[in-house]
């Protein structure tokens, strides 16, 4: 009986170090993960560092309201009331449950969006942003005495903020029409009389820079965390009805160091979650789009933990400044029939390496990128031995690329600094004459 009591003792204290022990860091297998489709996403630098159909084109449910919240808190007051239509207040579940003509303040809102995510709730926040887009007749109106089509019209002008906005990050593949992230479809008339279509849908590689930006780039980075990570939170409406909300973001308390995450479900995205992770000074983000259906609420639990896993274990951090050789590049270029100051010199144009200017890559500059055994970051450059005049400031003459394992990574445009016009009939009678008269400009 005691060998027995004492094996069964063993079992347990193994099974409780084994179920301490990290998840294993080898790179997931496509046919490992849930999802059809997933991004790792290093935030700092933008670097993917796994993907699965990374550049699919999905819908992805209430996971859009990390946009509506960044937006929210880079564009308002969160001290301003924000009045209720009755638009809003017919959103489908999930809801708060607001009502026409209640005033609720617009930071309490924030927190029915991301911790209950609340559809009543986003449409309150669009129309309260939206309408001063709107002509001023609507701008000075009250949204509690919007007509639908009124409301409409200011969801829309809040949409075009969102889609302004994810265009600004680079995220060509994304298109919003909703602030809650309810399945939607908008109709498009072309000049040729053609009509197409867009689905509120993005990918999962744009939904991980998106949270990227929220969590390491925005100037309300601070008060975007300090939202998403909060527990509970109460508050009351103008007319005193009380509110109790509460995060559903479970993967806050199942890995070390989660930072932020939002969830999403609808019947066409099915379960979605993007969520971001800091350890040992690396952020990284995972962003889910299809990771089941009912009943497979947990999928997007594993998937993120597989993902996370291998980004901690395997990942480490290399400053760019390390490889950064771009003193190698030439900073002159001849330029052939090119006007000098002295008749018979070798023109010369001066070049510079501009920074990134690929729009949206905000984080382009980042000065660290994560990387795996094995893989390094490689410098080239493209640049000419001779350029024919004339040739002016700001012309792109070249390239700067930093390649990671074989696939770019970075790359920087080279350009010139100054003029340098074309040798003509007016210049060589000028400097010809100049050596007529005893005028030597190279004493200049």
């Amino acid at each position: 009986m005691f060998k027995w009591k004492k094996y069964i003792v063993t079992t347990m204290i193994i099974l409780l170090i084994l179920v301490d022990l990290p998840v294993l860091a080898k790179e997931p297998a496509e046919t490992e993960l849930y999802a059809k489709a997933a991004v790792l996403m290093d935030a700092e630098s933008g670097r993917v560092l796994y993907e699965k159909n990374g550049q699919e084109i999905l819908a992805m449910a209430s996971t859009t309201k990390i946009l509506t919240c960044i937006l929210t808190l880079e564009m308002a007051d969160l001290e301003e009331w924000v009045d209720i239509s009755a638009y809003a207040s017919t959103m489908p579940k999930v809801k708060l449950g607001v009502t026409k003509g209640e005033r609720y303040r617009l930071g309490d809102l924030l927190y029915s969006l991301m911790l209950e995510s609340h559809n009543d709730v986003a449409v309150a926040i669009a129309e309260h942003i939206g309408k001063e887009f709107l002509e001023k007749e609507l701008a000075k109106k009250s949204v509690s005495e919007y007509t639908v089509e009124e409301s409409k019209k200011a969801v829309a002008a809040f949409a075009d903020l969102m889609n302004e906005k994810a265009h600004a990050l680079g995220c060509a593949n994304s298109w919003f029409i909703t602030p809650n992230g309810l399945d939607a479809i908008e109709t498009f008339h072309a000049k040729d009389g053609t009509t197409f279509t867009k689905d509120h849908s993005t990918t999962a590689e744009e939904l991980a820079r998106i949270m990227s930006y929220c969590v390491v780039y925005s100037p309300k980075k601070e008060e975007f965390l300090r939202i998403t990570q909060t527990i509970s939170h109460v508050f009351t409406s103008d007319k005193g009805r009380n509110h109790f909300c509460t995060n559903h973001n479970a993967f806050l308390t199942m890995m070390d160091g989660v930072i932020s995450g939002k969830t999403g479900f609808t019947n066409k995205a099915g379960y979605c979650y993007v969520g971001a992770l800091e350890r040992d000074e690396r952020t990284f983000v995972v962003a889910l789009l299809a990771c089941g259906w009912p009943n497979n609420k947990s999928y997007k639990w594993s998937d993120s933990k597989k993902l996370m896993s291998y980004g901690i274990e395997e990942f480490f951090e290399e400053n760019i400044e390390d490889v950064q050789k771009e003193s190698m590049i030439p900073t002159q270029i001849p330029v052939t029939n090119g006007q000098t100051l002295v008749l018979g010199q070798q023109a010369y144009v001066n070049v510079k390496v501009l920074p990134t200017e690929e729009e949206g890559i905000l984080w382009a500059e980042a000065e660290s990128v994560l990387l795996k055994e094995g893989e390094q970051v490689v410098f080239d450059y493209e640049l000419p031995s001779m350029l024919q005049a004339p040739v002016r400031k700001g012309d792109i003459v070249g390239k700067l690329t930093y390649c990671v394992d074989g696939n770019i990574y970075r790359q920087k445009d080279i350009v010139l600094t100054e003029d340098v016009k074309e040798v003509d009939f007016r210049w060589c009678f000028e400097k010809v004459f100049d050596i007529y008269l005893g005028r030597n400009s190279q004493k200049e």
